[in-house]
């Protein structure tokens, strides 16, 4: 056996929690790289995202689901039982909260889908650097009462503070294995998949009300041209005409912000020229269509 092949560690990781709490975020920093579209608009994620971290020593896989909350048509139906299968089969699950907020609804039917589950449970208390430390500690105290968690670490995903010891934590869970994913690979997704989410990214971040959840992005087009230029056409499909004219904006003002803003987040993910091309199609309460969500890639055939 070669050497140090005996003491690698390899598994699954689960990041679960409430909408908006910080999950891709915190993803994103623990990867070293975006991988996740992120935004302060709750239900952001809405497939099991899986993203690699390879070390020396370990490879950890990390599971990234969509945010725990009520539903209110099929899609959040379907993004809450993503998010709760996903526990099966992982070797450690991250349980993630807001620091600066008492345990809510979401929070404790969170924890209660987490009662007869085997596997070690870590409370990761994120946005630590929104409170002091007295009000940490109050946190702490409170959020511990939820469930029996094996560990309890306080991290600021958006600052960087404390993942070095969150990692070390869940690698102590880890068993020893192989390495699952070759060492450049970052996240299972094809890139059209992450091409599709980054537009979705900055319309949830450039329109307001109703307009980013009644969104999906579909790229219909996406192929290298001569003079190293990669040519995105992408769809994008919203509920009503109304949410149409939102996002085509006067003169087509808003779709170009959208398509520039989108263009070079692609461009610098992916090292070269990109050029977009945006259309804007309605289909009329698709959230709620079986056949819909499955064409949008939003469910997978059982």
């Amino acid at each position: 056996m070669e050497r140090g092949i005996a003491s690698f560690k390899s598994g699954f990781v689960a990041l679960l929690g409430r909408t908006n709490v910080g999950k891709s975020t915190l993803l994103n920093s623990l990867v070293g790289k975006k991988v996740v579209i992120v935004s302060d608009k709750p239900q952001t994620t809405r497939n099991r995202i899986l993203c690699v971290l390879t070390r020396e020593d370990s490879q950890v896989i990390f599971l990234d689901t969509p945010g725990i909350h009520k539903p209110k048509h099929k899609l959040g139906d379907h993004l809450v039982k993503v998010a709760l299968k996903t526990l099966k089969g992982v070797d450690v699950v991250l349980f993630l909260v807001e620091a600066q907020n008492p345990p809510g609804p979401g929070d404790r039917f969170t924890a209660r889908q987490l009662e007869g589950v085997d596997t070690p449970v870590l409370l990761v208390i994120n946005k630590i650097d929104l409170i002091r430390k007295d009000q940490l500690l109050l946190a702490i105290d409170r959020y511990r009462e939820l469930y029996r968690f094996a560990e309890i670490i306080p991290v600021s995903a958006l600052k960087g503070d404390n993942l070095a010891h969150l990692l070390e934590i869940v690698k102590g869970y880890l068993p020893p294995g192989p390495k699952y994913y070759p060492d450049d690979m970052l996240t299972d997704k094809p890139e059209s998949f992450i091409v599709a989410e980054i537009i979705r990214e900055k319309i949830l971040n450039l329109t307001e009300q109703e307009v980013p959840h009644s969104v999906a992005v579909v790229v219909e087009q996406m192929e290298e041209r001569p003079g190293n230029v990669v040519f995105i056409n992408a769809l994008i499909y919203t509920e009503k005409d109304s949410q149409k004219k939102i996002l085509i904006g006067k003169g087509g003002q808003m779709l170009k912000k959208i398509g520039q803003a989108a263009r070079e987040n692609i461009e610098g993910i992916f090292g070269t020229k990109v050029y977009i091309e945006l259309w804007v199609k309605v289909k009329p309460d698709w959230r709620n269509k079986e056949a819909q969500l499955y064409s949008f890639g939003y469910r997978e055939k059982e």
